[in-house]
């Protein structure tokens, strides 16, 4: 029998397709409004009232004050200055950082990277939900400790972090030590208070909530100590040199606008979708959904371990059905590597590379999950008969 052809995009927590109203104030700020913000004449005026209103959409988001936003290209640049600038800043506060072992690329690269430059990282490790231990992080945190950064939803399994407790603790037991928090995952689905919830760093990425490529932001307290990581004509108050990326910054912000317009509404489709798929998977035979499986967990992510099937062979059957999810992570190049997070929560050894991650975004329908479903119900014994030995 035919399949028909159709196209399931369930790979979000990747990158999204833009919202409608973003690519319009893109290309209007491309076509029309393309001057340098630098600019002293009209043309700059009006590519600044751009950046501006964005700065605003984001502050408003988050009820912080606009000059505690810091435009960047991207979620890596922002965990990257959000590391490297306040540990070089803090050098002489202590040498010590805490981290976890399921964080992203950009972040244990970086804290690999300060290692190299003298500084000591502690790696917590999780439970098998994916928890960060507190208890671990109790220890660690010690007199020469100035920096913690945990992600507050991992981009693999979708384990939300107990950030709110992490911040009492860590403030508790040594009041200076920053706080930073990748949100990458998390901004956008869930409500974010970093005053009230102890964060002095928070990065975000347009790409992951329907807005541009290339553009993110680092929400940077303004009692942070923090150096720049990139030098030149010192724009944004000299904090970050370049260019500012008019188009990006705009799309971003209306991105903001539209994903926490009607928001609880979003999540609560985010959570339909979740519940029907995991519902669904649990009925094929040999197939485990990793972490949690109620609310405490993301609403958009969906990890799932099918025995005896490597991943990237079922991630191309279901591609040639036109569904489209990942393995693993899709944030790093392409290179086969078994996940960190995986290991991390205990996953045994035989779905390590049999595991695929499906990630919701606002335009998916619980008619694509029945679809995604059906297929699997159709490939998932006949690709197991070619198992390998």
């Amino acid at each position: 029998m035919e399949n028909e052809r159709r196209e399931v995009y369930f790979d979000n927590s990747a990158t999204t397709r833009v919202f409608d109203c973003v690519r319009d104030v893109m290309v209007r700020a491309m076509m029309d409004d393309y001057g340098n913000t630098s600019s002293r004449h009209l043309k700059g005026v009006e590519a600044e009232a751009y950046i501006k209103e964005a700065r605003e959409e984001i502050a408003k988001s988050l009820k912080v004050k606009e000059k505690e936003i810091l435009f960047t290209s991207g979620g890596t640049e922002s965990n990257n200055m959000a590391l490297i600038g306040t540990a070089l800043a803090n050098r002489r506060a202590g040498n010590h950082l805490i981290t976890t072992c399921i964080e992203h690329a950009s972040i244990y690269n970086t804290m690999e990277f300060l290692k190299e430059q003298g500084f000591r990282v502690t790696y917590l490790p999780v439970d098998r939900n994916g928890h960060v231990s507190l208890e671990a992080l109790r220890e660690a945190v010690c007199d020469e400790t100035i920096l913690v950064s945990v992600m507050y939803v991992n981009n693999e399994m979708g384990a939300v972090e107990p950030v709110e407790e992490i911040a009492k603790l860590i403030k508790a037991k040594k009041p200076g030590v920053y706080f930073h928090v990748d949100a990458i995952q998390a901004y956008g689905k869930y409500r974010i208070r970093p005053k009230k919830t102890g964060i002095d760093l928070l990065s975000a990425s347009g790409h992951k909530i329907h807005g541009p490529k290339g553009v993110g932001f680092l929400y940077v307290d303004e009692q942070v100590k923090i150096k720049p990581i990139i030098y030149g004509g010192g724009q944004q108050k000299g904090m970050r040199s370049g260019t500012e990326n008019v188009p990006g910054c705009a799309g971003l912000g209306a991105a903001v606008k539209e994903i926490y317009k009607n928001h609880e509404e979003k999540t609560e489709h985010f959570y339909d979708l979740r519940e029907r798929l995991i519902q669904g998977l649990e009925e094929l035979p040999d197939v485990t959904v990793h972490g949690i499986k109620s609310r405490e967990n993301a609403p958009h992510i969906v990890s799932a371990g099918f025995e005896g099937i490597r991943a990237e062979v079922l991630l191309h059957a279901l591609e040639e059905r036109g569904i489209y999810v990942s393995s693993g992570s899709a944030c790093s190049s392409n290179h086969p590597g078994v996940s960190g997070t995986l290991k991390g929560i205990g996953v045994k050894d035989s779905l390590l590379d049999a595991t695929l991650r499906f990630s919701f975004g606002v335009f998916n329908t619980e008619d694509e999950v029945d679809y995604c479903l059906e297929q699997l119900r159709e490939l998932v014994p006949v690709l197991r008969k070619y198992r390998r030995a």
